[in-house]
């Protein structure tokens, strides 16, 4: 790093640890305990929606994510005028308190934790209140006030007890959600579902210009590419503007990650797709993951620092699960070969090279040993398999996924093995593709061993409508056999698990393009507990 570049990260780490003392909005609560009433509610305060009431706080909904056995942490932004082109979205300049209630039923007569955080401009009046001491493994429901308005009611689960074997879970992880390319059809059909938690897998936004008018026209000052803070607010407020997006996050906690569109694509660490000088970079990466931070259900353990921020954790679903959420994207070396589609590049076997980073990995590895979990899921951003474009001798890959870093793969896969990890699935977003494959020890051993399972989720609407299985689809199963399943639709993948077996369903929609497509389930795989590898199912 250059000592510019330096000077500017440490000066945004100083500033930022200031603010973070100061405007956390993680909020006081009183004691769990059961009470009878609305509490801080007030009867007469307003539930109106955006389109009824013009200065109606919450019209980027409200959200709940990485659940613990006894707790969640909330979110909601306030935002009357979300699209304002400052990235204020209509919000004064002060902090303004907001009250929140989690109670055992939807009418809030049984209230069991209550209390208040301070939304304040620092953090674009976003709140991220963290609750514990609650009932582990049930649905609890929540609902914020601010401003003389309360927000709409939101449910939420806990995980069970640590040291419990839950008989089922079931979840559904998702990515790729271009908002100028279609609707967000899929998850209207989510949050429709009976599920535990949803992991979102990156690409939450783009950062690209908005083009064409499929959903409507937006303002003048969205037209352009995200580089500062305040086109990130603005950007995210119109991705959360959709209303069956906002019905998902407020159905189910969620787990995210960022993948590189929050940023800037393809990028390495402190390197920019285009080179961008340094400094220039972090300053942009440090605006992309504060507006992240302020528009997503993530505990104060992830608040960045500056052009930092901590993402890679570990949430434990009993002794049934463990999700690990990778970051391969903050800790990664640049792209091998230029980051292109390659036929020949030994720089991505180099031992060297690492997409995870030393001490990622290392706590990654350290995790395996000391899980007592029956199923190991690692949340992971784009494929780990091998994938193949082109037929024949040879390998022609992409340099940025798990492909441009083998060396990386393998000694994580290999460790799975040394560490007897037991079951060991990857669920993967970026690619706008269904697959369902086999993680082999070595790819460049046609005899090796599968050793894991990989399932990769399509788009919710980027690249638009789709089609079942098109010509790329077809060369990736002529030239991967340890590929069992390619589809090109959207939609999003649904994962059943006991400690018996592992179930996966591949839940499409034939447009996106216009509103009200169907779903249904495109293929359904399984893998039997102990014995990694895809097996399909009727």
């Amino acid at each position: 790093m250059s000592l510019t570049a330096r000077r500017i990260r440490s000066a945004a780490s100083v500033r930022t640890r200031v603010e973070r003392r100061r405007f956390l909005g993680i909020g006081t609560a009183s004691a769990a305990a059961v009470a009878l009433g609305t509490g801080l509610f007030s009867a007469t305060a307003s539930a109106e929606p955006a389109d009824k009431k013009r200065d109606y706080p919450f019209t980027l909904g409200v959200a709940s994510g990485d659940p613990t056995e006894d707790g969640f942490v909330l979110w909601t932004r306030l935002a009357p005028d979300p699209l304002a082109a400052d990235g204020k979205g209509g919000m004064p300049d002060r902090p303004i308190t907001v009250e929140y209630q989690v109670a055992l039923d939807s009418r809030f007569r049984r209230i069991v934790h209550r209390g208040s955080a301070e939304a304040s401009p620092e953090l674009g009046h976003s709140v991220h209140p963290e609750i514990t001491g609650l009932a582990s493994g049930r649905e609890y429901y929540y609902r914020f006030r601010a401003m003389g308005d309360v927000s709409p009611i939101g449910t939420t689960r806990t995980a069970p007890p640590a040291s419990s074997m839950a008989g089922s879970l079931s979840f559904a992880f998702a990515s790729c959600q271009k908002w100028d390319q279609g609707h967000y059809t899929a998850y209207e059909h989510m949050a429709q579902e009976d599920l535990d938690l949803v992991l979102h897998l990156g690409d939450y936004i783009y950062e690209y210009p908005i083009e064409g008018d499929l959903r409507g026209s937006v303002p003048d000052h969205l037209l352009v590419e995200t580089t500062q803070l305040k086109h990130y607010r603005v950007r995210y407020a119109l991705y959360k503007s959709d209303v069956h997006l906002q019905n998902a996050h407020a159905r189910f906690p969620w787990l995210v990650v960022p993948d590189d569109h929050e940023v800037d694509n393809n990028w390495a660490d402190e390197i920019s797709q285009d080179d961008d000088p340094s400094a220039e970079f972090l300053q942009r990466r440090a605006d992309a993951f504060q507006a992240y931070y302020e528009n997503m259900p993530l505990r104060r353990s992830s608040m960045p620092v500056g052009p930092d921020m901590g993402l890679h954790r570990r949430i434990s679903y009993g002794r049934l699960a463990d999700f690990t959420m990778l970051d391969t994207r903050q800790y990664r070396d640049d792209q091998a070969c230029s980051g292109r589609l390659e036929d020949d590049c030994d720089a991505r076997f180099d031992r060297n090279r690492s997409i995870l980073g030393e001490r990622q990995r290392k706590w990654l590895l350290d995790g395996f040993s000391g899980s007592p979990a029956r199923w190991q899921i690692l949340g992971n951003q784009s494929p780990m398999t091998q994938t193949d474009n082109t037929p024949g001798e040879g390998a022609s890959v992409w340099m940025d996924p798990w492909d441009g870093y083998a060396a990386d793969r393998e000694r994580v896969l290999d460790a799975a093995v040394q560490r007897d990890v037991r079951n060991l699935v990857v669920v993967t977003g970026d690619r706008h593709q269904n697959y369902a494959v086999d993680l082999k020890a070595d790819y460049r051993d046609e005899k090796a061993p599968t050793v894991a399972t990989e399932f990769v989720g399509t788009s919710i609407s980027t690249n638009g409508d789709g089609e079942d299985l098109g010509e790329q689809g077809r060369r990736f199963l002529e030239a991967n056999p340890h590929f069992a399943f390619v589809n090109e639709q959207r939609g999003y993948v649904r994962c059943t698990v006991s400690p018996e077996e592992w179930r996966t369903d591949f839940r499409v929609v034939p447009y996106v393009t216009q509103q009200g497509a169907p779903v249904s389930t495109r293929a359904s795989f399984t893998v039997a507990d102990g014995t990694p590898g895809v097996v399909q199912r009727p």
